[in-house]
């Protein structure tokens, strides 16, 4: 599943930096939920954005819901930053 979601990023969002394509134009980011995986799952548990221990649906839910109320226009913006903090930066 997280690799669908990281596909949709790509092909919906649109960024100046060259990594989100933006070129189905149907689909609106606000329609996105971020890919949850280890990495971007531990980082969301330390920064308390998730609670649940299991990375499955449930904790989608949760994630999302609160990236949601961070920017309900793009809550998969912060996908990169989760991720990056827990794979390059070991945080």
């Amino acid at each position: 599943m997280t690799r669908s979601y990281m596909f949709l990023r790509w092909m919906v969002r649109q960024d100046n930096k060259g990594v989100d394509l933006g070129i189905w134009k149907q689909i609106s980011p606000s329609q996105l939920s971020c890919p949850l995986d280890v990495h971007s799952g531990n980082v969301a548990r330390k920064l308390g954005l998730l609670t649940r221990k299991q990375n499955d649906a449930k904790a989608l839910a949760e994630l999302d819901a609160k990236l949601r109320e961070l920017d309900p226009i793009d809550p998969v913006k912060y996908d990169f930053a989760l991720f990056g903090l827990g794979v390059f930066e070991k945080f």
